[in-house]
């Protein structure tokens, strides 16, 4: 019997640190894509701004149908962009800039940022990490643009299908400037991105 109880309390004591860091104001978000499911907990707490702006374009249906576009690296390092491509059909107006010297995100493994040019352009792209990538973070001690880049989210589930989208092939002439040679020959489709209950 007591034995049972220490072998029930250590199980709670082992699951316990995983239940403790999931936030309780974090929002599961599926993407079905064409080559899987993506499961992200947005950071709904941690980057109110940033997650908010990604919650409406998700509840306005505004990136079904888009597209995961842009692979940058290989294998388990680089990161892969998608989203509404400036489509001004499905874009919203630009959002305050929220660095992560504010909300103490990083651009860790499974990170999902925001696209932009300069700091407060954030629309309706987004980009998602494999590896760790410090540089994107806010960088205050640099000069010129040391904002970095706005984190609002993890992927939770489905790391291997952003690891398929950035092998998939690139075009060899498409993009421009530093993105040329970086643009998905056949782009991933986002069938739909939903909350999940």
């Amino acid at each position: 019997m007591i034995r049972a109880l220490l072998i029930l309390l250590l199980s709670a004591f082992t699951l316990w640190p995983a239940a403790a860091q999931t936030p309780p104001d974090d929002v599961r978000v599926a993407l079905e894509t064409g080559l899987g499911r993506i499961v992200i907990a947005v950071h709904a707490g941690k980057a109110p701004v940033t997650a908010g702006n990604f919650l409406k374009y998700v509840d306005q249906k505004r990136l079904d149908g888009t597209q995961f576009y842009r692979g940058v690296g290989a294998a388990d390092y680089g990161f892969v962009q998608g989203g509404a491509q400036n489509d001004p059909k499905r874009i919203l107006p630009p959002i305050t800039h929220e660095p992560t010297m504010l909300t103490g995100l990083t651009h860790d493994d499974g990170a999902l940022s925001m696209a932009r040019y300069a700091p407060g352009s954030a629309t309706g792209d987004f980009f998602i990490v494999l590896g760790k990538m410090p540089a994107m973070d806010a960088q205050p001690q640099a000069t010129g643009d040391n904002q970095g880049f706005a984190v609002f989210a993890h992927v939770v589930e489905g790391m291997d299908v952003v690891k398929a989208i950035l092998a998939q092939p690139k075009s060899p002439t498409a993009g421009e400037g530093v993105m040329k040679g970086q643009m998905l020959e056949a782009p991933v489709k986002i069938l739909t991105a939903r909350r999940l209950p």
